[in-house]
């Protein structure tokens, strides 16, 4: 069979089982992203979960389903053919997957957005990085702050290349998200989501610097009177060292202010 770039199967069986038993499964309903050839699945049915799975590879799948075919007769596996950004997703308690790199950011902001208990989740080491990164970090930046808003964060492993086959060209990771609330209330999801992104394409400006850039989006007179509210040990900073809450704080200002 064919494999794509981005197609790298976790081969390494001592992963697989403390991925499929980093939280309890047994009788919950779990989604699987990118079975590919069904080794984390498996393990997930092993385990006693109602696996509902999406593929977008229809080779893979065929595969899936003759492998799994008296599970998915059973009813404890459902196949879905799509892609996982987009197709509707099935309902679902919690989250157990090996990402396709490609698509992790909006995988992950996606399912930040749905209801779940807890996932647990391979990324690029790097990516994985930027989600657990702390204020002032180098890897700190929009994932981070995003992701540390609505859930919290934890590595449970790291793999190395040779943990996949084909081995990929970087380290993967593999991390635990249990959503909760913003720890300080948003008035305003859509401003809090704006002022991140936008403040942290301009990561190399001051936080003042970086507001008056969103004078199109909002007004000059309203970025001007923010930026004149603000104390100045937050104007001279940039945005990677402000916390979550700051920058909740700062959003609900911005919110006062046009609404």
């Amino acid at each position: 069979m064919k494999v794509s770039k981005d197609q790298h199967f976790l081969v390494d069986a001592e992963a697989v089982a403390l991925i499929a038993s980093a939280i309890p499964v047994s009788n919950r309903k779990v989604l699987e992203i990118g079975p590919g050839k069904g080794a984390l699945t498996d393990a997930l049915l092993r385990n006693g979960a109602i696996v509902r799975a999406i593929e977008l590879d229809r080779t893979l799948l065929l595969n899936l389903e003759r492998r799994f075919s008296d599970h998915i007769a059973s009813g404890q596996l459902e196949i879905i053919h799509g892609d996982a950004s987009k197709v509707l997703l099935p309902e679902f308690e919690l989250v157990v997957a090996n990402l396709p790199y490609s698509i992790s950011s909006k995988i992950t902001f996606r399912l930040l957005e749905t209801c779940f208990e807890s996932a647990v989740l391979m990324y690029q080491f790097e990516f994985g990085k930027r989600m657990i990164a702390p204020p002032g970090n180098g890897e700190y930046g929009r994932l981070s702050v995003m992701t540390q808003t609505y859930a919290d964060v934890e590595m449970v492993l790291e793999l190395p290349p040779e943990a996949f086959f084909p081995p990929p060209e970087v380290r993967s990771i593999v991390v635990k998200i249990t959503p909760r609330g913003p720890p300080v209330l948003i008035q305003n999801r859509s401003v809090h989501d704006t002022l991140v992104r936008k403040l942290f394409s301009h990561r190399r400006k001051t936080i003042k610097n970086g507001l008056r850039s969103m004078q199109n989006i909002y007004g000059e007179s309203v970025m001007t009177n923010l930026v004149e509210d603000l104390p100045a040990k937050i104007l001279e900073i940039r945005p990677e060292m402000l916390s979550v809450p700051d920058f909740i704080d700062l959003a609900n200002r911005l919110s006062t202010l046009i609404s």
